[in-house]
């Protein structure tokens, strides 16, 4: 018997048609809501607008790989891990959507394409058993965070919104790449690594301009 039913898959290709379409509620905070905006150059504020584009992707992979895993999972506690780090993540999903409009910018164009992929990664690594699919989380968590930390270091230093946003983006994901390992999430081969090195390369170079 497959664990989910007709309903739930309704419920998520209407999720996956919300999340594409940029359609994310954040259910907290804005962390730049308090920031007054920012007098960036025109080259700043494109520069600025393709790492908020590529962490906006993210965002939406994210939601994919949730929306799968939990789909996908055997383990109850397990799916509500995966639900509460997704509705975080939404909170990312638009808080990024709202600076790309900040800066008078837009999301990719490909995200139907980066769902789709990061949906079928989702599955497969549960399909696998949620030992193996909380240590996809933990690693893919590793990489974001790195990732975000590369972000801080590249981002204009006068664009003080776009840096609170993606701070506190790190710091949730440090969180839940810590809750995955405390349900018992196994390591991942080094070959997952570097394969998922290679896909995020790939997704950064074309994100940030598409």
């Amino acid at each position: 018997m497959l664990p989910f039913n007709l309903d739930q898959l309704v419920l998520g290709f209407d999720r996956a048609l919300r999340v594409v379409s940029g359609q994310a509620a954040a259910s907290r905070a804005n962390p730049a809501a308090d920031i007054s905006h920012d007098a960036l150059s025109d080259e700043d504020k494109r520069h600025s607008a393709g790492l908020m584009r590529i962490n906006h992707v993210g965002e939406v992979c994210a939601q994919a790989l949730y929306d799968a895993q939990s789909l996908f999972s055997n383990s109850e506690e397990v799916k509500r891990q995966f639900m509460h780090s997704g509705m975080e993540e939404e909170d990312h999903l638009a808080w990024t959507a709202q600076r790309l409009q900040e800066l008078g910018s837009r999301p990719s164009l490909l995200n139907p394409l980066w769902y789709t992929g990061a949906f079928a990664c989702g599955a497969i690594a549960a399909r696998c058993g949620d030992q193996a699919s909380l240590g996809f989380v933990v690693e893919t968590e590793r990489q974001v965070e790195a990732h975000l930390e590369s972000h801080l270091e590249k981002l204009p230093a006068d664009d003080a919104k776009s840096r609170a946003i993606v701070d506190k983006m790190r710091t949730d994901e440090i969180a839940h790449g810590a809750a995955a390992a405390a349900l018992g999430a196994s390591s991942m081969p080094p070959p997952v690594h570097a394969v998922m090195k290679a896909m995020a390369r790939v997704m950064t170079a074309t994100a940030y301009y598409v």
